[in-house]
């Protein structure tokens, strides 16, 4: 897809990937970027700063995703490209309460859910549109230290895979990028595990959406080792397993 003077929502776009997407699209020719995250004060400075329009937004709530999608195609008219970026890491082992993976389901789920179900019904009757989430390698292989992570990013990853094949041949364009390290404020603690292949810049990451957009690649990999970890796990599941047992003994404290 050429995005020039398309209109574009990017959600956590505040921060970290979402704004370097932001910048990246402004940059690009998108007609109108509209900046959307929880921090609503943030977001209208990254869309000051482009020349876009920014949103406070809850996207763990279906009720927010609708009125941004209805304020930004009643504002701008139809969206053409929807980045469900926001995402959060929350939680960690099996006795974490209920509370934690309600949380965490909800923002790395369930806010790509909503987002589809109000915009490809939409994007359909105008013609196709594109949509393109953030997961993570994690949904992918699998997260050390955080099961709450590793379900709902793999959950992800489904999601737009069921998207792609069942609306694919009628328009709906689908990518969903999975990093492993970004330097973000995720991570400002320490990569742990994640980095294991190095920290890319949130750039490194705007840089490898734009090149899946205009090549309407599904899977997009800023590390690019995450290909042959899938191959390795998708040849060997048991061999991948006892690897990654022992990946974690390394980043893992005994008593976790």
């Amino acid at each position: 897809m050429d995005i020039t003077n398309k209109i574009a929502v990017v959600t956590g776009g505040a921060s970290g990937i979402g704004r370097a997407v932001c910048e990246r699209f402004a940059r690009e020719g998108v007609k109108k970027v509209i900046v959307a995250d929880l921090n609503g004060d943030g977001a209208k400075k990254v869309a000051d700063d482009i020349g876009g329009w920014g949103i406070g937004v809850d996207v763990s709530n279906e009720a927010d995703i609708i009125n941004l999608i209805e304020e930004t195609e009643t504002r701008f008219g139809p969206i053409d490209v929807f980045f469900s970026n926001a995402g959060i890491g929350l939680g960690r082992g099996l006795d974490e309460p209920n509370e934690v993976w309600d949380k965490i389901w909800a923002v790395n789920t369930m806010s790509h859910v909503y987002a589809a179900r109000h915009l490809v019904p939409r994007m359909i009757k105008r013609g196709g549109g594109y949509l393109l989430s953030t997961s993570s390698a994690a949904g992918l292989l699998s997260q050390i230290g955080s099961v709450t992570y590793a379900v709902t990013k793999h959950a992800a990853v489904a999601l737009a895979e069921w998207i792609s094949i069942t609306h694919g041949d009628q328009g709906i364009r689908v990518s969903v990028l999975c990093p492993q390290a970004v330097r973000t404020a995720m991570t400002a603690g320490g990569a742990g595990v994640a980095g294991v292949d190095g920290m890319l810049e949130p750039e490194d990451a705007a840089e490898a959406v734009m090149q899946a957009i205009e090549n309407e690649t599904f899977l997009i990999l800023p590390h690019q080792e995450v290909a042959e970890y899938i191959k390795r796990k998708t040849s060997d599941y048991d061999r991948w397993l006892k690897g990654m047992r022992r990946l974690q003994a390394q980043y893992v404290m005994p008593e976790q």
